[in-house]
């Protein structure tokens, strides 16, 4: 934290850069673009398909966890090309184990939704 940045000043630049970092991954990461329509469709589908409150937040938290995790993978990816864009194991795997959270995210939001989903129309 910045000197005499506390309080209602921290609470107010803290917001601004996450707005700036939200900006910039809808700019630069055709994946957060794609999942945020997604999100942007099935948001409205949870208030219908949603019996009640815990239903409704597993459906809206599991769309804002694929969103979270697709940030964690672009600020890695981001800082990985910014160290150098030679090939290296490492680089590489630290790549491919963030994919491999976004992966997992989007398997738990379908398995959330179709769960509930069957559960609404056929249970």
């Amino acid at each position: 934290m910045k000197p005499g940045h506390t309080g209602l000043t921290h609470l107010i630049h803290s917001t601004r850069y996450s707005w700036k970092g939200l900006k910039a991954a809808f700019r630069n990461e055709a994946a957060f673009r794609q999942e945020v329509v997604i999100a942007a469709v099935l948001l409205p589908l949870a208030w219908w398909l949603a019996d009640t409150s815990v239903t409704w937040l597993l459906l809206v938290g599991s769309l804002f966890l694929v969103l979270i995790v697709e940030l964690l993978n672009s600020a890695v990816e981001n800082v990985v090309d910014r160290i150098g864009t030679e090939h290296h194991e490492l680089s590489g795997r630290a790549k491919d184990i963030g994919s491999a959270a976004v992966m997992l995210s989007l398997i738990m939001a379908g398995l959330t939704w179709g769960v509930l989903g069957w559960q609404k129309f056929f249970g």
